[in-house]
């Protein structure tokens, strides 16, 4: 009878032991008596992977940043422990923060699934592009302008130019106008669009090296204008920029989604706006 004991004993011990290495593998540590999984480690190694910010370099799994992911879950779990021998999850901020957590996770959760099932075709990004080209028009001027706060200065002006004065040296002189000023009032190629309407119109009546002949008023001042050159749009080709078009387009889906679901919701909530 003791001899089968003691045979059973030794057979348990043997099945522990070669037990052990396995368990010891899906953790990284023991502190304090308790085990830290490696899933943790994999856990957050997948989410700086996952979450890595546009414009930075790419960053792959290594065993220099499993390494330091290790470091952090560890002193996470001894930082942890503290906390709650002193009673801390017990507390009211800890639980208001808490669950402030638990709705941003659930929310960006949301966002990222929306995001995953509503991605931005090559046909609904080309069809921007040949939008976008299409409202900036095929040609582009270079244009120079003095700003003055009145139209007696800006006539006094007109007769210096008419006097031989030179444009550039009247603009760094006179002009108001903080953004071109230094450069002789050169506005460089622009989309006569992008200009307040006063100012595009008279500038397209304009002919090369030709100057308005009486002072064109905008919401900014007195413009005088002067055309220098015309040139066909220079416009990126769609490969150059259709990373952009595609994160404009699904931002633009997101915010559509966001305000339907503000639309559909029912509360007596009132927005500010």
């Amino acid at each position: 009878m003791k001899t089968s004991r003691i045979a059973k004993a030794a057979v348990l011990a043997a099945s522990l032991t070669l037990a052990a290495p396995l368990v010891f593998a899906q953790n990284i540590a023991i502190v304090n008596g308790k085990a830290v999984p490696k899933a943790r480690v994999d856990a957050m190694v997948d989410q700086i992977l996952k979450n890595q910010q546009p414009g930075q370099p790419p960053q792959t799994r290594t065993p220099e940043l499993e390494q330091k992911v290790k470091d952090e879950i560890v002193m996470r779990e001894i930082f942890i422990q503290e906390a709650e021998r002193r009673g801390l999850q017990g507390s009211a901020d800890y639980k208001a923060q808490m669950e402030f957590a638990r709705q941003s996770i659930l929310i960006r959760a949301l966002f990222q699934d929306f995001e995953k099932k509503n991605t931005v075709s090559d046909a609904e990004a080309r069809a921007e592009y040949d939008k976008i080209k299409a409202a900036n028009g095929d040609k582009e001027y270079r244009a120079r302008h003095i700003l003055v706060e009145n139209e007696a200065d800006a006539k006094a002006i007109l007769a210096q130019l008419k006097a031989g004065a030179k444009f550039e040296e009247l603009a760094q002189k006179n002009s108001k106008d903080p953004g071109s000023a230094e450069n002789g009032g050169d506005l460089d190629w622009a989309n006569p669009g992008n200009y307040v309407p006063e100012f595009s119109q008279a500038l397209i009546k304009l002919q090369k090296g030709q100057t308005t002949d009486v002072p064109v008023k905008s919401q900014f001042g007195w413009h005088i204008i002067k055309l220098e050159d015309v040139r066909d749009t220079q416009f990126p080709a769609f490969d150059e920029v259709k990373g952009q078009i595609v994160q404009r387009q699904l931002q633009a889906k997101m915010i559509k989604f966001r305000e339907d679901l503000k639309t559909k919701a029912k509360t007596d909530y009132k927005f500010s706006n």
